[in-house]
């Protein structure tokens, strides 16, 4: 299926931040998938903040377009504003890109457009690929129908045929849990019932392109690792899919591409941790997080399918006594705590741990491994556990840091979690220090050579001839 929105003001398409998404492969596309399933350029979109202007233009705008008149102008009409304004980007088989942004940037009109729901005022669309959209919580759901009654209507409006729907009914509620609660009317159904119901419907109606807008935020940890889990195989199947976040953590977690809209505009575009970093220096100045990061407001996530199974509670900054500190101190003894949670045991695991300079480029300060120093952890169980790093000396001189954890359990498929700037945080100490690239632990002596005597220089020539062979 394909569909096309082309508009009679297309837009010169503006050049990505970063680098384009063709570069960001990091493997060889096969042939069929070398060509975008979502193709954007130059799209821009406009609304009215006055509701009676906003009527009388919509009539207008209808008007034109069944008479054949209609002129998509690049000038805003009184209370007109930009939601989205000369967007350009795209998307290929098994890509993953987010959308990330304040609230009013954009992000959810844009995908509204690429799924279809508005139309986009000037530029160029085009979707090539069955589109499955998740935008709002329990759409296309009728409150008043039973759950039962609902996938079949849900799943019709995705395409399907009653036939199909009967094949992959069981399947659908397997993977919701909602059994129990299936002939009951959707009206009683919580909130995280109605987002497991529309995520399952979704992703069994075969998409090539998955539109996805904050409703996993609402489902428990159990039913978002299961969700995370069939997205990595989705994408593995060549699936694309976009997601929309305010969070940097969700975009991380899922997405290899992102890109960042503010006041509607595409201010970056490229790999995920590159422009979320740029999104949360523009958000919070660029000022380092101070203190233990605690885990309602943390900027950790995983990326890959290790996400089903650790989660991070916590990352907190100790000082050589175990106490809760703020900063590091140069020189100072000094631990890095991590508290994190299993969902199954893994084995043969291995922590990196990769502190990078705020300040430099963003260049590694250290690179430590946990196989390297200790051997591999044998295996971990899914109870508590705390991972501990201990610096006998921080070495790092006063400046901003980000650090970055890597789980691997050497070899098995969830095999990599990239905790992506776990902890930002700053190391103070002396004036001097920064002036180095590094802490070097030190001590300095002095001693005076004072005038030797004649007869004192013969006697020491003489006790090194005897000690010759």
């Amino acid at each position: 299926m394909m569909r096309e929105r082309n508009h009679s003001v297309p837009k010169p398409v503006p050049k990505p931040v970063s680098k384009p998404v063709s570069d960001l492969v990091s493997e060889p596309l096969p042939k069929s998938a070398s060509e975008p399933l979502i193709s954007i350029q130059g799209v821009s979109k406009k609304f009215c903040r006055n509701l009676k202007a906003s009527y009388a233009y919509g009539l207008k705008d209808i008007a034109s377009e069944v008479f054949g008149t209609s002129r998509h102008s690049e000038k805003l009409r009184t209370g007109e504003f930009w939601a989205v304004r000369d967007v350009s980007l795209e998307i290929r088989r098994g890509e993953s890109l987010g959308l990330i942004g304040t609230n009013g940037s954009g992000k959810t009109t844009l995908l509204k457009m690429i799924g279809g729901l508005i139309k986009p005022d000037t530029g160029r669309l085009e979707i090539h690929g069955k589109v499955a959209a998740l935008i709002a919580l329990g759409a296309g759901f009728n409150p008043l129908l039973t759950g039962r009654e609902n996938v079949y209507i849900n799943m019709s409006i995705f395409g399907l045929s009653k036939q199909a729907i009967d094949q992959k009914f069981d399947s659908v509620l397997d993977f919701a849990e909602i059994w129990d609660a299936i002939d009951a009317p959707v009206r009683t159904y919580s909130s995280g019932m109605r987002a497991r119901l529309g995520f399952s419907c979704a992703i069994h109606t075969d998409p090539e392109i998955l539109l996805i807008d904050e409703v996993l935020a609402v489902g428990d940890f159990t039913f978002r690792t299961k969700c995370y889990r069939r997205l990595a195989e989705l994408r593995q199947q060549g699936v694309a899919f976009i997601l929309v976040s305010h969070s940097s953590a969700a975009i991380l977690s899922n997405c290899d591409l992102a890109a960042y809209l503010s006041k509607g505009e595409l201010v970056a575009f490229g790999e995920s941790d590159v422009v979320t970093r740029k999104y949360e220096n523009d958000v919070g100045g660029g000022a380092t997080v101070k203190g233990p990061l605690s885990a309602s407001d943390r900027s950790l996530v995983s990326k890959g399918l290790m996400q089903s199974v650790l989660q991070i509670e916590s990352v907190v900054l100790l000082n050589d006594k175990g106490e809760k500190v703020e900063t590091l101190k140069t020189g100072q003894p000094a631990k890095i705590r991590v508290h994190f949670a299993l969902s199954e045991p893994i084995e043969n695991v291995s922590i990196t741990a990769i502190i990078k300079s705020l300040s430099s480029s963003n260049t590694t300060a250290l690179f430590l491994k946990s196989a390297r120093d200790i051997g591999f952890i044998a295996k971990i169980e899914p109870q508590k556990n705390f991972i501990t790093l201990n610096l006998p000396q921080c070495g790092l001189v006063p400046g901003g840091y980000a650090l970055k954890l890597n789980f691997t359990d050497n070899g098995k498929f969830f095999n990599i979690l990239d905790i992506v700037e776990s902890l930002k945080f700053k190391v103070e100490g002396e004036e001097i220090a920064s002036q180095s690239s590094y802490y070097q632990p030190r001590d300095w002596s002095f001693e005076q050579v004072t005038e030797r005597k004649p007869d004192e220089d013969a006697e020491d020539k003489a006790a090194d001839a005897n000690l010759m062979p």
